[in-house]
């Protein structure tokens, strides 16, 4: 008789994944803002902080400074080996470093984790005045207020103006708001892979994937991030990677990759899982070791209400503000953000000629894989420096 061999059983998951007080601290920095954040929601978050993390030096006059902001899961780990404090390498560290395209001996680099966040920055999982969890009390946050915040850090880092202010997907939504909002404060703009506003489908993901999170019993309205491990809603949030884990890959990659094949040892017949399901237990297991559902569950209402023609007249005009230098490139075969979306909004940017294609079969996780083809944006954006000019010839001998 055949017999279904058992997924590993995994130590039970910390009811939140997120960085806590007293964790290492890695590369990061933080910055306490002055007073509180007034919310587009009329709300105010008090005794906001940020992490970030740098590479490069400043200039004195901080003109090399280039903001680059990270997608859903991400955070201020953009460049680096996994280590003490970061679980994994950077996101994109094939990207930034000496002689990359973004070259740190000509950049300074700075890469925060958003307002709402988990590893470093006030969010759900991070202690109010009181000495309590925020939880399920933590304001509703939008792209806009995550902007807001981000233009504070600015501030204190002595920054009046970026270089440039690059991201992919909800990274290259604060990218574009930035751009809507303090164009006089974005030189010039690459976006990967992100709208001008969220669709009814792209809402609809990610309504499904906080109902996910909300119906696990471990999510106690919230108020979980006490509970032992195990108790927390990892289930909830394994689901939601789930779903959005098939939104980010293309159905090309995973037929070529997984096709209809049986996890090798397993019988789907006899309770065992098919080759694709184990990859996205793999990546949902991961997940919820190092990410706070809380987080997820913000930062996705935040994508969901993301539209920088909201209040301003419509995208057209809104986009119009938006008069620097940009580039605008969607991934070929992304089901999440397609294409045309890159197509509406390069259109509509003043400072944008036409949109950019990444080629890849990877879907939306293309902007985070194809980092030879990333780079060569990045490089067409900000183009390496001039050669130094010769010495002038010394005195005759």
């Amino acid at each position: 008789m055949n017999r279904v061999a058992a997924p590993p059983v995994l130590p039970l998951p910390p009811a939140s994944g997120g960085r806590r007080e007293g964790d290492p601290p890695g590369r990061r920095s933080w910055v306490e803002l002055d007073g509180p954040l007034g919310l587009e929601s009329g709300a105010t978050l008090p005794g906001v902080r940020l992490a970030y993390e740098t590479w490069g030096r400043p200039a004195p006059d901080g003109s090399n400074a280039v903001l680059v902001l990270h997608a859903l899961t991400g955070d201020s780990h953009a460049a680096g080996p996994a280590g003490p404090g970061h679980p994994s390498a950077g996101w994109w560290d094939a990207l930034i470093g000496p002689g990359r395209a973004l070259d740190t001996d000509r950049w300074f680099v700075v890469a925060p984790n958003v307002l709402g966040g988990c590893q470093g920055s006030t969010g759900p999982s991070s202690l109010r005045p009181d000495g309590s969890h925020w939880g399920g009390d933590f304001p509703y946050l939008t792209v806009r207020d995550q902007v807001s915040a981000e233009a504070l850090l600015a501030d204190a880092l002595g920054i009046g103006r970026w270089a440039a202010v690059i991201g992919g997907s909800m990274g290259g939504m604060r990218a574009l708001e930035w751009a809507v909002s303090r164009p006089d404060r974005t030189g010039s703009l690459l976006v990967l892979a992100a709208p001008a506003a969220s669709s009814a489908e792209q809402i609809a993901w990610g309504s499904t994937q906080i109902a996910a999170i909300r119906s696990d019993p471990g999510w106690r309205g919230g108020g979980y991030h006490d509970a032992p491990p195990g108790s927390g809603p990892h289930q909830g949030l394994g689901l939601a990677r789930r779903i959005a884990h098939v939104t980010y890959r293309s159905e090309p990659e995973l037929a070529a990759r997984f096709g209809r094949r049986a996890q090798p040892g397993e019988l789907p017949s006899l309770g065992g899982r098919y080759q694709v399901e184990s990859y996205l237990d793999h990546h949902a297991a991961k997940l919820v070791r190092r990410f706070d559902a809380g987080s997820y569950v913000v930062l996705t209402e935040a994508m969901n209400a993301h539209d920088v023609g909201r209040g301003r007249g419509g995208a057209a005009r809104a986009l119009a503000r938006a008069d620097m230098p940009a580039l605008i490139a969607g991934i070929d075969s992304d089901r999440l953000y397609p294409p045309a979306q890159q197509a509406e909004t390069a259109a509509l940017l003043p400072g944008a000629d036409r949109p950019r294609i990444v080629e890849s079969p990877y879907g939306h996780d293309g902007f985070l894989i194809e980092t030879d083809q990333v780079g060569s944006l990045v490089r067409e954006l900000l183009p390496p420096a001039p050669p130094a000019p010769p010495a002038p010839p010394g005195p005759p001998n």
